[in-house]
């Protein structure tokens, strides 16, 4: 791919200033039509040390207004991202929709210095080739413009710069025995470069090789293509905003399975309180035990509750914690996404809380909302719930690469039992805040609701992140259930 990039091309001063003023107004008008079609916008750097894109940044972000935009310069993962899955960093930085984010360097430069060091191979390359390929995919779904560009320059090149930086005292800090050394291994670094190049460009976000020699040529080539693309983003999303307006508006559900995951479950099973009581004090000393070991071992944990309405997950999670360090957890209650929240995509607010390796996250509700909430209640289309169970499955793989333990549990009551607990929870003034006008309209849609969870059993029940369904008419049961489960997915994984 680099081989056929002519390096020899040059556009002299008067040439190249008419044609950039003309581009930089282009794209400052643009960037206003960017805000008004909330189309997050993704500018993307890579390429050799001393091929100018800091230089050629910073004539982008002079075309741009700077209340617009963020700059990331991506360093090697402090301490805080190494305790973390590589795009952990990334997803945190996703520009909100109307935004703008510009990197230097990115995600894609796992793929190269650490092979170079020798620090990521095999199995675990090729599974960082998988995540950052469906991240890119997540995000255009939902509405991202992902532009790549990757600056070539050549060895020879490369050292004169190197020489210039070195020879002027304002730039010789610019220049390391590190850059040195990698200038040594060019061809090396070209072998993983054209690898990472092949391997990463797709149809939806596609490599723009720029032929770096000429800075003024690359600064045109870089503004031509972001004018090109940013106009068909918004052409398109015009097209499909118009189609979608069109579109006959109706909550669609999915086909039954043919038996129900759910009726199959044994909601008579219960537990003495002797029994309770015995079992409880066992286990939370083994569960304080399991949290110093994952500590220890530096395993994120991640245990996911979902459940009906006053199926007791509050109480459950009480429980589980009771016994527990609290500077080594964290429970992240979910409800209604925050405006800004909605303006990213809607995994962003759940990926931002994963632990650091050694630490528990328990969720009380998740981005299951996406295919039961949501889908039900139509707060977004088909397209996007259907999406939405790939896009999980593919999330919680990545966590599990990474090294997690990964818990979920749906609490499982009958549908007189939750009416028994409305009822009690509005008969008691103490509990009386726990109801809602919310969870008798969404009582009116069990059968709907029992629909959603069913494909969400089947679909999203994966060997790396599998469901477990808990017996909740007996909340003593339930919580004892919970508490096992949890010791001995941790236990196997240790």
């Amino acid at each position: 791919m680099l081989e056929y990039i002519d390096l020899t091309k040059t556009i002299n001063k008067s040439e190249y200033k008419p044609a950039a003023t003309k581009l930089e107004r282009k794209l400052g008008a643009l960037q206003r039509d960017v805000q008004k079609h909330q189309i997050p916008l993704i500018f993307l750097f890579e390429g050799w040390d001393a091929a100018g894109k800091g230089t050629l940044i910073n004539r982008l972000a002079l075309a741009l207004d700077p209340r617009g935009f963020k700059v990331y310069p991506v360093l090697p993962p402090n301490e805080e991202e190494h305790l973390r899955p590589f795009l952990w960093r990334f997803w945190r930085k996703l520009p909100e929709r109307g935004g703008i984010a510009i990197f230097d360097r990115s995600w894609s430069g796992r793929l190269i210095e650490e092979r170079v060091e020798k620090t990521i191979k095999g199995k675990i390359l090729l599974r960082a080739y998988n995540e950052i390929n469906s991240f890119e995919r997540q995000l255009t779904n939902d509405g991202y413009l992902i532009l790549k560009f990757f600056l070539h320059i050549s060895k020879k090149e490369q050292k004169r710069r190197f020489k210039d930086f070195a020879d002027t005292p304002a730039t010789q800090w610019r220049v390391t025995e590190r850059d040195w050394e990698h200038h040594k291994q060019y061809e090396k670094f070209i072998q993983y470069y054209e690898e990472m190049l092949t391997k990463t460009d797709t149809e939806i976000a596609p490599w723009n090789i720029v032929g770096a020699h000429d800075r003024r040529l690359a600064t045109l080539q870089i503004f031509k293509t972001a004018v090109e693309s940013i106009q068909k983003k918004i052409s398109d999303a015009s097209h499909k905003k118009n189609a979608k307006a069109a579109k006959k508006s109706s909550i669609p559900i999915l086909p039954k399975l043919q038996k129900s995951i759910l009726d199959r479950i044994d909601l008579s099973l219960s537990l003495s309180r002797e029994q309770y009581e015995a079992d409880l004090k066992k286990y939370q000393e083994r569960m304080r035990e399991i949290e110093h070991e994952v500590y220890r071992k530096r395993i994120p944990v991640v245990i996911v509750y979902e459940g009906w309405d006053a199926s007791g997950k509050g109480g459950n999670i009480k429980r589980l914690v009771q016994r527990m360090d609290p500077r080594g957890y964290e429970v992240i209650p979910i409800g209604t996404p925050t405006e800004s929240e909605l303006k990213h995509h809607y995994l962003w607010r759940f990926r931002k809380h994963f632990p650091k390796a050694g630490h528990v996250v328990i969720f009380d509700r998740s981005w299951y909302g996406r295919v039961m909430v949501e889908r039900i209640e139509g707060f977004c289309t088909e397209e996007e719930w259907r999406r939405a169970y790939s896009e999980i499955n593919e999330m919680e793989e990545h966590w599990a690469n990474f090294g997690a333990v990964i818990v979920k549990f749906w609490v499982h009551i009958s549908k007189e039992e939750q009416l028994k607990r409305f009822e009690s929870r509005e008969s008691l003034v103490y509990k009386r805040w726990k109801i809602t006008k919310e969870d008798w309209r969404n009582r009116e849609k069990w059968s709907l609701y029992k629909d959603a969870v069913d494909e969400i059993l089947f679909r999203t029940s994966t060997r790396y992140a599998p469901w477990t369904v808990i017996e909740g008419n007996s909340k003593l049961y339930a919580r004892i259930k919970a508490l096992k489960t949890v010791i001995q997915s941790v236990e196997k994984h240790l």
